[in-house]
């Protein structure tokens, strides 16, 4: 039977060969396991199958799977066994539409080890060839921390970007992150890495902007600061504007210097200090709201008892607004344009509290998702834009210092 390559892979492919040299060639199988001999078993109302892969080295990776079937939805869980109960979709939904496909899910992330995955399918028919998996990017951790003093009557700015140049995002100061894999929300999007059409420096602010193609498939930017600076304690500041169209989810926010994948989330801690979805947002006014929340072992959505506030805010498009949190040893305090509204003091051990340990910060437009989905996406969404005036992190000093 001949397998063939569809335009999605192909599209993958071409945006891996204008990447960097770290990253290797789509094609590139450093796993490879035969399932031609297996077959579906029913797991409650799911048909999967149990697969242990080795994973040879911490980073994101491409997966493959060569599937034959009429109509099937397939998607890959991994650490099956984990002592959450969580369920970790690590590629989200790969849609079979014909009878045999080759389909590529980029950048999903697993950490060197053994790993114990289970291969979902909805159609217990459909035969499933091969399982294949190539490292596309090395994880890098965060080699430089500043770490925050918290004492002092006034802030010192220790490390920004004040987007004063053109073209590419600073790859001194920020990581791309790349792939489609859904980033455990089922977003659409796929991150680009080194794209101008998705993010750019222009006039003294950086605009990441979703672009979508003929075939409808969406493009984005997510930029890290992982693999560069991570930071412990101070205070951050966003100065930004936002897409208000519905579908949009826009976020400035920080995770742990420990995540690997995805079973280290929450135990490395997440601050979300600008987020906000477009469906909350109005179209004409930009009156909307934001989102301050942090995510702990003990305290996250999944288990629906985190710990957030939101805060209304006018013209949330057209003007710049600074959001910003304040982070020392024993609170996490979210404000807007200086407006204090959330306080996160949950300290009493490292279930509640991991932010004693560094975060790397995040900036990114996600498209669709469990969240920014919810109400769909406009069907006449074209190019929203999330701009970025500057992202500056400073440390408590005493103004005598200044």
């Amino acid at each position: 039977m001949k397998w063939y390559l569809p335009a999605t892979l192909i599209a993958s492919f071409s945006i891996l060969s204008c990447s960097n040299s770290e990253e290797k060639s789509v094609y590139d199988s450093d796993i490879s396991i035969d399932l031609s001999e297996r077959s579906f078993t029913e797991d409650g109302e799911q048909h999967v199958i149990p697969v242990e892969v080795q994973i040879p080295e911490d980073g994101r990776y491409a997966v493959r799977v060569y599937v034959r079937c009429d109509s099937c939805v397939l998607w890959l869980e991994d650490y099956v066994d984990n002592k959450d109960d969580r369920t970790y979709n690590v590629t989200g939904d790969m849609v079979i539409d014909d009878l045999i496909r080759v389909n590529t899910v980029m950048g999903s992330p697993f950490a060197a080890g053994t790993h114990n995955m289970k291969l979902h399918c909805s159609d217990p028919a459909a035969v499933v060839n091969r399982l294949e998996m190539n490292l596309i990017k090395e994880h890098k951790a965060s080699p430089q921390v500043i770490n925050g003093t918290t004492e002092g009557d006034d802030w010192s700015l220790v490390w920004s970007d004040e987007f004063d140049y053109e073209g590419h995002a600073d790859t001194t100061k920020w990581t791309y992150d790349i792939g489609d894999w859904g980033w455990g929300n089922n977003e659409l999007q796929y991150y680009t890495e080194l794209d101008t059409q998705n993010a750019y420096v222009s006039n003294g602010t950086l605009k990441i902007t979703g672009r979508q193609a003929d075939n409808g498939n969406w493009t984005s930017a997510r930029l890290t600061t992982r693999g560069k600076t991570a930071f412990t304690y101070g205070k951050i500041e966003f100065r930004a504007k936002v897409p208000t169209d519905r579908g949009t989810w826009s976020a400035g926010w920080l995770l742990g210097n420990s995540y690997l994948d995805e079973i280290s989330w929450p135990y490395c801690g997440e601050i979300d200090v600008l987020e906000c979805v477009g469906y909350e947002i109005n179209d004409s006014t930009g009156a909307g709201f934001n989102h301050g929340t942090c995510h702990t072992p003990k305290y996250y959505f999944k288990k629906g008892n985190q710990i957030s506030a939101i805060i209304a805010m006018d013209s949330m498009h057209a003007q710049f607004h600074t959001y910003a949190v304040e982070w020392d040893e024993k609170e996490v305090r979210a404000y807007v344009d200086g407006e204090h509204y959330y306080t996160y003091d949950k300290n009493a051990d490292e279930l509640e509290w991991p932010f004693d340990q560094p975060q790397n910060i995040i900036i990114n437009l996600a498209i669709g998702g469990g969240w920014g989905g919810l109400k769909g996406l406009d069907p006449n969404m074209t190019d929203p834009t999330y701009e970025l005036d500057y992202v500056r992190v400073y440390n408590r000093v005493d103004s005598s210092e200044l």
